[in-house]
């Protein structure tokens, strides 16, 4: 009869330790990492700002390369500009009193433009030619137009022209510019003609 009350305790306290020490429960697994909404939508901003900038930048590029272009192109025509007034100026004839060689006080503000452009362009250099009207015989004339052209060649290399840079010829009488027989085409022909001989590409004002 002892051994009964043994048994009893013994089957008493197994049933607390198997039912303390059933099969334990699974771990519940932590939800999957969702993506952050906003990070995304800032990388996308950040990669739509960096297109943009590039964008814009090439613009710019592309604007500054046609407005430099631009400038380049007025430049040059500016400058062909400048040269046609210059050999206009260069251009401009003198003209003489009847059977005189010497050189007008309006006549001598031509020349001094003429210096000046001398002056401006080293490399420029010039053609002095004398022309009568027709009075007077070949020879005369023709000796007549020399000390014409001589004379303003004289003015010009006294302002501090060098000489070598300026030819003279005559014509006399043998390329009048008015056709007529009277005073006011005999006035027109009577005169320096200036002509370029060499320097005259790219011409600078005074």
């Amino acid at each position: 009869m002892k051994r009964l009350p043994l048994l009893l305790l013994t089957g008493l306290a197994v049933v607390p330790i198997a039912a303390c020490g059933g099969k334990p429960k699974p771990e519940t697994p932590a939800p999957a990492a969702t993506a952050n909404t906003d990070s995304i939508e800032a990388a996308e901003r950040a990669r739509a700002d960096s297109i943009a900038r590039a964008e814009k930048e090439a613009r710019d590029r592309e604007a500054a390369e046609r407005e430099a272009q631009q400038r380049r192109a007025d430049s040059l025509a500016a400058l062909g500009r400048s040269t046609e007034a210059v050999r206009t100026l260069l251009a401009t004839m003198i003209h003489f009193d009847y059977d005189k060689a010497l050189i007008r006080g309006g006549d001598a503000s031509v020349l001094d433009q003429k210096m000046a452009i001398l002056q401006a362009n080293p490399a420029l250099h010039i053609r002095i030619s004398g022309h009568c009207d027709e009075r007077g015989s070949d020879e005369y004339n023709l000796a007549l137009g020399n000390r014409r052209a001589t004379a303003a060649k004289q003015y010009l290399v006294s302002h501090g022209i060098d000489a070598s840079r300026i030819e003279t010829v005559s014509y006399g009488e043998e390329r009048p510019i008015a056709q007529a027989h009277d005073e006011e085409a005999w006035a027109q022909n009577r005169r320096d003609e200036f002509e370029i001989l060499a320097g005259g590409e790219n011409l600078k004002q005074p």
